[in-house]
């Protein structure tokens, strides 16, 4: 089979279950000509809910995009679903915020500027400078903006002013070592973090240390979305690697480094490819 390379739409959707739904959503796009290349399903029973993630080709589709929407949620809205529609060759602007650790930046831009990720990244924001000179590298726009308790919320508000002037889609949080605030949260809810450590064991900091310290013979890292509640956001990829006792904490945070930059970037790409979908403080992953 040939790759798909025209445009295509994806829906994301989940609501009350019920019978009938995947009929009802495929003859939607059946009944305007379209013709479905992917197309996934689950159901939660003990939540009631149907999700799903439909995705079909533009080409030879009869409703305009800007008329899709519209003509869709007159069949989505008797039946109380959520959902989300996406064009792929609409391409998400990424802002990366960093401190002082480079591995997940580097990482990702390596992956962006190879193809893998699918989206165009022309800012970084750190509360430090030591990260300027890649960003002036890979021809990024650097901002740095020290948080302290007393700076945060003026800092914060900058931070907003440069995320609506770059036309943010999205924050990926490559290890930056701050905690957001709720009101920025609320504002900004487009957020993914890395955390160092499998979730929910070790939220917090110094995980890696307090693995050490409990004697455990896996570590972990853990991509989610961020939430109000510290490193308890819809978790969207996690893996695993095995330590000793022979391990020192220096081995844990070397084995534990691999592993964010793969987490986040699978991460990062599922959400890029419109693969995620959070309900409540969970999430469906269509991989």
């Amino acid at each position: 089979m040939h790759p798909v390379t025209s445009p295509t739409a994806t829906l994301l959707l989940s609501c009350p279950d019920q019978k009938g739904l995947v009929a009802k959503f495929a003859n939607f796009i059946y009944a305007n000509g379209g013709n479905i290349i992917h197309a996934d399903q689950h159901t939660d029973f003990a939540a009631g809910l149907f999700l799903t993630r439909l995705e079909w080709q533009l080409e030879g589709f009869n409703l305009p995009r800007e008329l899709i929407g519209p003509a869709f949620n007159a069949i989505a809205q008797p039946l109380q679903a959520n959902w989300q529609l996406h064009f792929s060759d609409e391409i998400p602007r990424i802002a990366i915020w960093v401190s002082r650790q480079d591995h997940c930046l580097y990482d990702l831009l390596w992956r962006q500027q190879a193809g893998e990720l699918a989206a165009e990244i022309p800012l970084i924001i750190s509360n430090h400078p030591n990260l300027k000179s890649i960003a002036e590298q890979f021809g990024i726009d650097y901002h740095r903006l020290p948080i302290t308790p007393e700076t945060k919320a003026a800092q914060e508000a900058k931070q907003l002013d440069l995320l609506r002037q770059y036309r943010i889609d999205l924050v990926v949080l490559a290890k930056y070592m701050q905690v957001l605030s709720p009101d920025f949260i609320a504002q900004f809810p487009q957020i993914i973090n890395i955390h160092h450590s499998f979730l929910p064991a070790f939220p917090g900091a110094n995980p890696y240390q307090r693995a050490f310290e409990r004697g455990v013979k896996i570590i972990g890292a853990t991509a989610h979305y961020v939430t109000q509640d510290l490193d308890e956001g819809p978790i969207i990829e996690q893996d695993v690697v095995r330590v000793s006792h022979r391990d020192q904490v220096a081995d844990l945070i070397r084995k534990g480094k691999d592993l964010e930059r793969v987490v986040l970037a699978r991460a990062v790409r599922l959400h890029l490819q419109n693969r995620v979908l959070v309900y409540g403080n969970r999430t469906v992953v269509f991989a």
